[in-house]
């Protein structure tokens, strides 16, 4: 381990490499952060096979992440704090993968996935006791993967609950009645149309992703979005006059506007 890596390491876990269960910081944890309105979920792929981390960082930007890869625990260190997630391989060139999750966790509360070739029940054991929030062993599905992502951000990143009833100059989206009016006359829209533009109205002011739309509306995440959101999307602007409440985002996915 050279001098400068080791710096960026907490004292206490560089006196002793034994590892141990984790243990309170005096320093209370940087709050997670939270993303900005229409930006995707950014995540930081701490892996130092260039080839396993361009394959990896591939399929998270074809379901709608933004990724950055580094290549040391060095390195990691120094930028994990601009993620909202981190996948952590831990066999890394400079530092050891525990130590560098340890010190993750003891400044922050950040999601962070081990990922890893460490296949057995004593490497899974010391990567939750080093504060790594689930455990993925080489060679994983990237389905199994997405599926872990996912779990992990809703448990450290529960929605609020959508109103009931949203409310936007003359148009009226209830979703306890299923019921949606525009200037107090009722609107006739499918299943699909209504859960497509109360996803869009419970977020105002964000960009929701195709690949949002297919796997909350859809149900799918694994498809590619084609043309049955943009068929929606159409229908919808026709039953409700206006092609100004929805609103493309080129090459992102939509959102709500207003008349």
């Amino acid at each position: 381990m050279n001098q400068q890596a080791s710096s960026l390491l907490d004292p206490h876990i560089r006196a002793s490499r034994v590892p141990r269960p984790r243990t309170a910081s005096p320093a209370a944890p940087a709050p997670l952060p939270q993303p900005r309105p229409g930006d995707a979920l950014r995540v930081l792929v701490i892996e130092s096979d260039v080839r396993a981390a361009e394959s990896l960082t591939q399929g998270l930007r074809r379901h709608g992440y933004e990724t950055e890869t580094v290549g040391t625990g060095s390195k990691a260190l120094q930028v994990y704090r601009g993620a909202d997630l981190v996948l952590l391989d831990l066999e890394l060139p400079d530092l050891d993968g525990l130590e560098v999750c340890r010190a993750i966790r003891l400044a922050s509360d950040i999601p962070l996935i081990a990922v890893t070739a460490r296949a057995s029940e004593l490497d899974r054991v010391l990567g939750l006791q080093a504060g790594a929030d689930d455990y993925v062993v080489k060679p994983y599905g990237f389905r199994e993967l997405m599926a872990r992502i996912e779990a992990v951000m809703r448990r450290v990143r529960p929605e609020a609950p959508a109103a009931q009833v949203i409310t936007s100059g003359p148009l009226t989206i209830d979703a306890g009645t299923r019921e949606i009016r525009l200037d107090g006359r009722p609107v006739e829209v499918t299943r699909k149309e209504f859960d497509l533009l109360h996803l869009l109205a419970s977020r105002p002011e964000k960009v929701v992703s195709r690949k949002q739309l297919m796997t909350q509306v859809w149900d799918d995440s694994w498809s590619r979005p084609g043309r049955t959101i943009d068929t929606h999307v159409s229908s919808l602007r026709g039953k409700l006059g206006s092609a100004s409440w929805i609103i493309t985002v080129r090459g992102v996915g939509f959102r709500f506007g207003h008349a």
